[in-house]
């Protein structure tokens, strides 16, 4: 690493990162998918592409609660999703045809999703220097099943996945379990998401300093106490977002590494 690769500053303990549309193009692989959905069936085509993609990325959060608390299965949400998603466009389908959307829509999304540009190099670039960790809402074995496909198992400590601790983002709790786990106060540690109310706020309210991953540019609610980022290239760039500044800067002590 040359002079002009090293950041100004200090990594915390811990640094934690979103997963979806932070290491993993949750979004741009969901729309591609979409896309070609829409293309095939009539429904769907009552609504812009865009229109269809916001809805369904509402309708997977709005939907993600009943699934944690066993209201409702995996793969009831996933059908569910898709007849609520007709309805939005003016149509109505039956819980058969949810299920067959559903089944296509996922073979595709499996075949299109890929990393975050750059994501995989900022993992290496920061690997064993801090403390890793993923702090996500989603089921455990799609999670861990994202970082194998992705090579990046082995770059990461600690994945604390709602599913796995009962409670998701935005709630303090799930920031909590992974500072435990990262054996980090929260002083020593680093949030980075995409998701200003599960990610930036959720942190915060953990007493964890947040950096928006704030990739689409969407106008920053609090641009004086949030850094933000629109990219994870260069690489050296997000780690001084990351990293406490030199001057006045205590000790920090390094956390051991953990996995899980």
């Amino acid at each position: 690493m040359g002079p002009s690769d090293r950041a100004s500053g200090v990594l915390p303990s811990a640094i934690l990162f979103d997963m979806d549309d932070t290491i993993f193009d949750h979004s741009l692989t969901s729309r591609a998918a979409l896309r070609e959905l829409r293309f095939a069936e009539p429904v769907l085509r009552r609504r812009t592409l865009t229109e269809v993609w916001h809805e369904y990325g509402r309708l997977l959060e709005a939907v993600h609660p009943d699934v944690l608390a066993g209201r409702i299965t995996v793969d009831r949400s996933r059908s569910e999703r898709f007849r609520r998603l007709a309805e939005f466009c003016g149509g109505q389908i039956s819980e058969r045809e949810g299920e067959d959307l559903s089944r296509r829509y996922r073979a595709r999304y499996r075949t299109l999703r890929r990393p975050v540009p750059g994501a995989p190099e900022l993992l290496r670039r920061l690997h064993g220097r801090a403390v890793i960790g993923i702090v996500t809402n989603n089921q455990v074995a799609e999670q861990e099943e994202k970082l194998v496909t992705f090579g990046l198992r082995d770059l990461v400590d600690l994945l604390v996945v709602s599913e796995g601790v009962g409670v998701a983002k935005p709630d303090p709790e799930i920031f909590r379990i992974a500072l435990e786990r990262a054996n980090a106060a929260p002083e020593d540690a680093v949030m980075l998401g995409d998701s200003w109310a599960l990610d930036v706020l959720g942190a915060r309210s953990a007493g964890i300093r947040a950096v928006w991953f704030n990739r689409f540019r969407l106008p920053n609610p609090d641009p004086h106490n949030v850094r933000e980022v629109h990219s994870l290239r260069p690489t050296v760039s997000v780690e001084r977002a990351l990293a406490f500044p030199r001057s006045g800067l205590r000790t920090v002590r390094k956390a051991p590494s953990h996995r899980s």
